[in-house]
């Protein structure tokens, strides 16, 4: 017989979602089981956002060496290891292991378990041969990288972002299957690491963002030497000697691409597979597990956050929905999820920030009846000062200034849409922005300048203008 385990909160998944949950909850006193079958610290820690973001940092390092001339720095020829620009990468998720690993949660007082979770019956799951019953449950098993069908992609060898990171030679030619924002940054990290580039795409790049602001990106991206082939499908793929051939079709015409090595990324899939769900009487589907508002599943003793309910998949929403099963399961406050105010970046160079309706969603919604502004970083003089004048800031308001949505592409967006995330998530109007001070000279100007500009229609109209004239008239 195996051991039986009575707890308070059992968590499946030791991704940013479960650890956050099993943190908070075992800090608040309640008793938690943590189980996790794979590395700790999941997706995020191990393959997603902190590897490709340590190796765009080595790429981004690279390409500000060739071309530091621009301010009269001479570096010669630069020389990359890509196996170092790997180590980096490694040496990173290394010194962030610890804060997520076996032996800090059980400092912490959780119970860990190492192994496959299975639930057997509506109120326990077994798992490394113990039985675990617990008050609550939390499912945070995240997602995996998305295989599409492809003819004869069963007979090449291909990398996700599950594998790439582990390639210590750098390609002579990336051929990247996919462009959001894991294609797009791998392309680009890959490109100034020393690889030819290039990424295929069935719809257009960054469908989910401001069109206005994915055409800096694209065209930052090709002017990098990164070869895009938008609104092409991918026909089939095959090994021609040691190459791997790619063929497309754009445009009613078929195209061949030959290349060392294939990434795929094509999306995302829950893993919502062996766990039992049936028998927990969870219902679920290929897009993940059904919530409701408080994130509970069709079992109301059952939660699950992140990935796997199939919704905005960033870790930062992962430690959101932490939030709200942990003040419903502890605390039993009905608090629901709220979308409203979720930024997300895509970390190319130059950035792509988004939080609330972007303007083409915003026209969907209320037509004509929204307000647009933007100011551009040519306009600004730290980046002037620092020759990054790519990009714009765009903001968009009801007509009585409401802000709806605001959207940065240039440097550092992903810092800068901090400002406009509390903004929107507290409904302040756009008269608030305006009348920050804003330290000078800094990026973060731009904010303000841009809210400052939705005033100038009436601030210098003739209407002011006469206003001012018989003010000055009385003395």
């Amino acid at each position: 017989m195996s051991d039986v385990i009575k707890t308070d909160i059992c968590v499946i998944g030791a991704g940013s979602g479960g650890l956050s949950v099993a943190a908070g909850a075992v800090q608040m006193g309640a008793d938690v089981v943590l189980i996790e079958k794979g590395k700790m610290g999941g997706d995020c820690l191990n393959t997603g956002c902190i590897p490709s973001k340590a190796l765009l940092a080595a790429g981004h390092a690279a390409h500000n060496a060739r071309t530091a001339s621009r301010f009269g720095i001479s570096t010669g020829p630069v020389d990359v290891d890509f196996a170092k620009a790997m180590d980096h990468v490694h040496s990173v998720i290394a010194g962030i292991a610890p804060h997520d690993s076996v032996a800090r949660f059980e400092d912490l007082g959780c119970t860990v378990i190492q192994g496959e979770a299975k639930f057997t019956s509506p109120r326990e799951l077994v798992a490394d041969g113990k039985t675990i019953q617990a008050k609550r449950f939390v499912i945070a098993t995240g997602s995996r990288a998305a295989i599409p069908p492809i003819d004869g992609l069963e007979n090449v060898s291909y990398l996700t972002n599950e594998t790439i990171f582990e390639n210590k030679t750098c390609p002579d030619h990336l051929i990247i299957i996919g462009g959001g924002p894991i294609g797009l940054e791998m392309a680009q990290a890959h490109r100034q690491l020393g690889a030819k580039v290039t990424i295929i795409e069935m719809m257009t790049i960054l469908p989910k963002d401001d069109h206005d602001m994915v055409d800096v990106v694209r065209t930052e991206i090709e002017a990098s030497g990164v070869s895009l082939y938008e609104n092409a499908k991918t026909q089939r793929v095959e090994l021609n000697g040691n190459q791997i051939r790619v063929v497309i079709e754009q445009n009613g015409a078929d195209i061949t691409i030959e290349g060392s090595h294939l990434l795929l990324a094509t999306g995302r899939a829950p893993n919502v597979e062996n766990l039992g769900l049936d028998d927990a009487g969870v219902a679920f589907d290929r897009r993940g597990i059904e919530v409701d508002a408080r994130l509970r599943t069709t079992n109301r003793k059952i939660f699950a956050i992140g990935d796997v309910t199939g919704g905005l998949q960033f870790t930062h929403m992962a430690g959101y929905d932490a939030g709200i099963v942990i003040r419903n399961a502890l605390f039993r406050l009905p608090a629901k999820v709220n979308h409203s105010a979720v930024p997300w970046v895509t970390y190319t160079s130059p950035e792509l920030a988004q939080v609330g309706l972007n303007e083409t969603a915003a026209r969907e919604k209320f037509g004509d009846n929204i307000r647009v502004v933007t100011w551009d970083y040519a306009e600004n003089d730290r980046a002037r000062a620092e020759d990054a004048t790519i990009g714009f800031i765009k903001v968009i308001t009801t007509p009585k200034g409401r802000i709806l949505g605001a959207g940065i592409v240039g440097r550092q967006a992903g810092e800068l849409i901090g400002i406009w995330t509390l903004a929107i998530s507290q409904k302040m109007k756009i008269g608030a922005m305006a009348g920050v001070i804003a330290p000078y000279p800094t990026l973060g100007e731009l904010s303000k300048r841009a809210a400052g500009a939705w005033y100038t229609p009436s601030l210098f109209s003739e209407k002011t203008r006469k206003i001012v004239r018989f003010l000055l008239k009385l003395g």
